[in-house]
């Protein structure tokens, strides 16, 4: 999935592991911190669900609004989720 990339630019984003679970989180670079996650270096969680496939984002111009929609996300159940990203 290619995004187009602003420093200004706040990204949330849904990751699909290796063993189909989903992972949501944050960055200011989705490209570069997909990478950190498939090197073993991103969140705790994907270390072990190695390799993870980018499977949603949505941008937001403010780090406020990026975490807040982070935090909603991740209150969803695994199947509203599925449902948001069109699985």
């Amino acid at each position: 999935m290619a995004v187009t990339e602003s420093k200004d630019t706040f990204y949330v984003y849904i990751l699909e592991c290796v063993d189909h679970s989903l992972y949501t989180g944050y960055t200011t670079d989705i490209d570069a911190r997909i990478n950190k996650h498939n090197a073993g270096l991103g969140a705790k969680y994907t270390r072990g669900r190695r390799p993870v496939t980018l499977r949603y984002v949505e941008m937001y111009d403010t780090k406020s609004d990026a975490l807040k929609r982070e935090y909603a996300i991740k209150q969803l159940s695994k199947q509203a989720k599925m449902k948001l990203i069109g699985g």
